[in-house]
């Protein structure tokens, strides 16, 4: 399976209305340099921006330097982020990338995409997702959840894999939106898109999405 054929400017369009309906879309994570933002963005696998915000409020105050975390006993730190679940892998490798970049890194998060991906607990999703808020630069599209419901409800992806999800996406928005294009579709999943309960019914994309009347509450309008 492979892209969904799509009229040529209904990409460009979803993007225009999405940015309209969100002007202000950006991360929802809460950090105050690169490293927590890296630490954020690995504990929010599995886990709400909400509940990793919660959580690195007191974190980032117990463990304010990227030293600190490599003399931290594990079972210790795996205590402190237990509520953002998978809590003994994101240790080690929070832990192990605090080592690894202080080591290799002269302690600063790497600036490219084939750096990042040696870091412990870096997939693309969270590369793509530290490199453009932290450096301004973007070599691809951070696809999470909502990004993937979104890319398969709107025709755009027949995929389930996020790098094929990815590629997908890359080939139909131009470059200067993969940036936006996250954010937007996760206020979109926020806000109307629901996983289980999609508001279709005042979703502004309704007309040009091909998964509108396969939901109950728009079929009956």
């Amino acid at each position: 399976m492979g892209t969904i054929k799509t009229h040529a400017d209904r990409p460009g369009r979803i993007f225009t209305l999405l940015k309209k309906a969100y002007p202000h879309a950006k991360i929802a994570l809460n950090y105050s340099d690169n490293w927590q933002l890296l630490v954020a963005v690995i504990l929010s696998a599995q886990c709400t921006d909400k509940r990793v915000n919660i959580v690195t409020r007191d974190l980032f105050k117990k463990y304010k330097t990227i030293q600190d975390y490599t003399t931290v006993p594990q079972s210790e730190f795996e205590q402190v982020i237990r509520s953002t679940g998978f809590f003994r892998n994101k240790a080690t490798n929070i832990i192990s990338a605090a080592r690894i970049i202080l080591e290799q890194h002269n302690g600063t998060v790497p600036k490219t995409m084939k750096e990042m991906l040696t870091i412990p607990g870096v997939a693309r999703k969270t590369a793509n997702v530290v490199l453009g808020n932290a450096y301004g630069v973007v070599e691809g599209i951070a696809v999470d959840t909502h990004v993937k419901r979104l890319s398969q409800r709107l025709g755009l992806t027949n995929h389930t894999d996020p790098d094929k999800i990815e590629q997908d996406l890359m080939r139909q928005f131009p470059k200067k939106d993969w940036f936006d294009l996250t954010y937007l579709f996760i206020e979109h999943g926020r806000s109307v898109c629901d996983a289980k309960k999609p508001l279709c019914n005042s979703c502004m994309l309704k007309k040009i999405c091909p998964s509108a009347f396969k939901f109950p509450r728009f079929k009956n309008i």
